[in-house]
């Protein structure tokens, strides 16, 4: 175990020798963790569009004030007559709305297409128009009621009506159990995975390869230090700095970013420490394998890009084809976003993280077994 210690402690101690390593374990995670989560800040959801509307008020009398007051209630934006051309659609308020309704007459709005609007736009001015108008009926049925004679209500009486607590209310929100991951909520553990598993993947199979051909391996070889002890020094090294990774981007995400890691902190740090081990090992792995360290550098650039696209570093899985979910659960990045996603996006606890740490698990320990057994001096 001392040799493992050694060795671990000592990679990273060079590591950090190296002005570059600064540059691409914090300053190139940081930018790209900014711009994507600035990009990606939504909407994520559907959100409520305000068209705007004319209203052309030709009653001037209390009841065409009143209906404007319960269309902006609604939603509707009503523009400036000066800004007519820009309107969605016009509304016109016949001159005798007061009247008739004094006198429990119906009466009809005129709803006309403006002269630049859509399809989506019309849809929803005319659901907001809808629900005025109900809202209307209802507030002159109720002001009807209120009186001995018909039609004796008055201005004072109907905005005191409109002003008492509504005894229906409507909890209204965007259908879905789980919504789509966005903004530094993604950001943060997409960059995070993706530059876990290329530093450790570039760093640990580089530097393998490096030592290889300067002889640093074959020198501590001479010493009583077995092949596996070896190993898991180099990958115990590589974990160490995931680990200094991993807490500088947890605090910039909790306390710069303002990321929902809340009571789930200790399973997001779990998860992400299971993955830097899955990623150390995959490095190792590749520089046992691979003799010459250009070639090494090369396979683990590919092989982390390729993996941070298809798990989903790159962009959410739930907006894209149900292939690419599937696809994604061949790699670990996906399943260490799954995991993360469940925890920081959807609010999971640690119950529903447990298959995808497993896998972790397994994925670390085939790496770890393949590495050890192809490693070479």
């Amino acid at each position: 175990m001392k040799h493992i210690l050694d060795i671990g402690h000592t990679d990273l101690r060079l590591f950090f020798k190296h002005k570059s390593a600064y540059i691409w374990l914090f300053a190139v995670p940081l930018a790209f963790v900014y711009f994507m989560g600035f990009a990606a800040r939504g909407p994520g959801r559907p959100y409520n569009r305000t068209p705007p509307v004319l209203v052309e008020n030709a009653d001037t009398n209390f009841l065409g004030r009143v209906f404007l007051a319960e269309l902006t209630t609604q939603d509707i934006w009503l523009l400036d007559p000066t800004n007519r051309e820009t309107a969605a659609r016009i509304i016109r308020i016949p001159a005798d709305l007061t009247d008739n309704a004094l006198q429990l007459k119906p009466t009809r709005l005129q709803f006309r297409k403006g002269e630049d609007s859509g399809e989506a736009d019309t849809a929803l001015i005319e659901v907001r128009l809808v629900r005025a108008l109900i809202a209307m009926n209802g507030h002159l049925l109720e002001a009807a009621t209120q009186t001995n004679a018909g039609g004796t209500f008055t201005e004072a009486q109907l905005r005191e009506i409109m002003a008492r607590p509504n005894p229906v209310s409507l909890n209204a929100k965007f259908a879905g159990r789980k919504p789509t991951p966005t903004g530094f909520n993604f950001s943060l553990p997409g960059n995070l995975v993706m530059y876990l598993m290329m530093n450790l993947l570039i760093f640990g199979g580089a530097t393998i390869a490096a030592e290889r051909r300067n002889g640093v391996i074959k020198r501590l070889m001479v010493y009583p230090v077995a092949r596996l002890e070896l190993v898991m020094g180099k990958i115990y090294g590589l974990m160490l700095l995931g680990a200094v990774q991993i807490l500088f981007f947890l605090a910039v995400g909790k306390f710069l970013f303002h990321v929902n890691l809340g009571a789930n902190l200790p399973a997001v740090a779990l998860t992400l420490v299971i993955f830097s081990w899955v990623a150390g090992s995959l490095g190792v792995l590749v520089a046992s394998l691979t003799a010459a360290e250009d070639r090494v550098i090369g396979i683990c650039v590919l092989a982390s890009l390729l993996m941070a696209a298809l798990g989903g570093c790159w962009w959410p899985l739930e907006i894209g084809p149900p292939v690419m979910k599937t696809i994604a659960l061949c790699t670990p990045n996906g399943w260490a976003l799954a995991a993360l996603h469940q925890l920081i996006s959807f609010g999971s606890g640690f119950g529903a993280v447990l298959k995808p740490l497993a896998v972790l698990l397994g994925f670390g320990a085939a790496a770890n077994l393949l590495a050890a057994r192809f490693f070479r001096s």
